[in-house]
């Protein structure tokens, strides 16, 4: 990856979806997350051929624990190292460890042990690899086109999460949980190249200077009282953290058992998750389009109320076709909010705790969220899905009270071609 200087006052900036370093670099992400999709799809079946369903379970929860401790310390290895190097580096470690475990598994039986030793070094070789690569986008193009880049990285997102299982599957099938181990790590590699060529630029006087000169600890604290004393981004992933915790463990757990209490089956299940990524991945589409919504903080908590409504009667429509429709309009708020979430705190960012913010933000996804999942389970299981449903729903609704209560966030606006070139 080459750095370049910022474009020249009164030169504009290409299209984040016609710049040729802009698409490089969503090649190369897109690739990452179909590596990472075969890979989660040959731990789990390779736990599965020694290993009874706890085990498995015990597998597939080992690479999250390490990656949700260690990502706050991904954030200030972002903030104070070169992002060319964290970024190139943890995705080439990424990779050689996918491809040490494909050459593992090919001449003798896997281990258990190894397996898990395998989730536990690629969870927290990620903790370093996911902030740093999130702090990337406002980089490589102008601030009036990263609320673009970001509905192209939520679209992407959403395309791999769709492609990488069956990839995977069929690389199972083909040879076995080695070839997919080596066909996940093989698109991990394609990445690489393609993130040498990608060119980026310093976003200000204090982002070349590789973080603080204080403690990794100090940067740290520096890093969670910036983001709890912002007037924009402290409230937005407070009202977003909410919203994770309430409807994640609904639309992901409480899903599977809602399926089970209708009768819908594995077919119904299917439709319901599938309707839910095409909703996402069309409202992500929506702002990759558009490349600006008006009244952005508006915009978010509308569809993050709208969200709410849909999970919470999602349980108590009479048929599957319904239940379809509503995940299909909890999908295109889901997309649309999370374009728009981190678009305006990649915005409002400075420059010198980008990583952090990142770090953070990720944090409310992968680390809080589950923690709702046991609580999902266990209330289903005495009150039935429509009470949880409806209860969640209204939990959840109260990020939209978080968000609305904050006049930085009723009045956020994305940034302006014209602002751009007057920054």
């Amino acid at each position: 990856m080459t750095t370049a200087r910022p474009a020249l006052s009164g030169r504009a900036t290409p299209p984040a979806h016609r710049d040729g370093n802009v698409l490089r670099w969503l090649t190369a992400y897109t690739a990452s997350l179909v590596g990472d999709g075969v890979y989660f799809v040959a731990l789990g079946w390779s736990a599965q051929q020694v290993a009874g369903p706890a085990e498995v379970g015990l597998v597939m929860a080992a690479g999250a624990l390490p990656r949700a401790l260690l990502m706050l310390g991904g954030g200030v290895v972002a903030d104070r190292s070169d992002l060319r190097r964290v970024i190139l580096g943890s995705d080439a470690l990424r990779c050689l460890l996918v491809l040490t475990a494909a050459a593992v598994i090919a001449l003798t039986a896997p281990a258990l042990w190894f397996l898990v030793a395998v989730a536990l070094v690629f969870g927290a070789v990620d903790a370093l690899f996911v902030p740093a690569v999130g702090a990337l986008p406002p980089r490589i193009t102008s601030p009036d086109q990263v609320a673009r880049l970001t509905g192209m990285r939520s679209l992407s997102m959403r395309l791999s999460q769709i492609a990488g299982p069956p990839v995977g599957g069929l690389a199972m099938g083909a040879g076995g949980p080695a070839a997919a181990f080596a066909v996940a790590g093989l698109f991990i590699a394609l990445s690489l190249p393609l993130l040498l060529r990608t060119r980026t630029r310093p976003l200000g006087p204090r982002d070349t200077e590789g973080g603080s000169a204080g403690s990794a600890r100090q940067d740290l604290l520096d890093g969670l009282r910036y983001i709890r004393r912002h007037r924009l981004i402290g409230p937005l992933v407070l009202a977003a953290a909410v919203f994770e915790l309430g409807l994640t463990g609904t639309l992901n757990v409480g899903m599977v058992l809602l399926n089970a209490e209708r009768g819908w089956g594995s077919a119904g299940y299917g439709w319901i998750v599938g309707g839910f990524g095409a909703g996402a991945a069309a409202g992500a589409a929506l702002l990759t389009v558009a490349g600006r919504l008006p009244r952005a903080g508006l915009t978010l908590a509308g569809t993050l109320l709208v969200g709410c409504a849909g999970a919470a009667v999602l349980a108590l429509v009479p048929a599957l076709g319904f239940a379809v429709t509503l995940a299909v309009l909890i999908g295109v708020c889901a997309g649309v909010f999370g374009s728009l979430y981190n678009a305006l705190v990649q915005t409002a960012a400075d420059p010198a705790f980008l990583g952090r913010v990142t770090s953070v933000v990720m944090l409310t996804v992968i680390g809080l969220a589950p923690l709702g999942y046991p609580l999902v389970g266990a209330a289903t299981g005495a009150w039935g899905c429509g009470p949880v449903f409806v209860g969640c729903g209204v939990f959840a609704s109260a990020g939209v009270v978080l968000a609305l209560s904050c006049p930085a966030v009723r009045t956020a606006e994305l940034p302006r071609a014209a602002d751009a070139l007057t920054a």
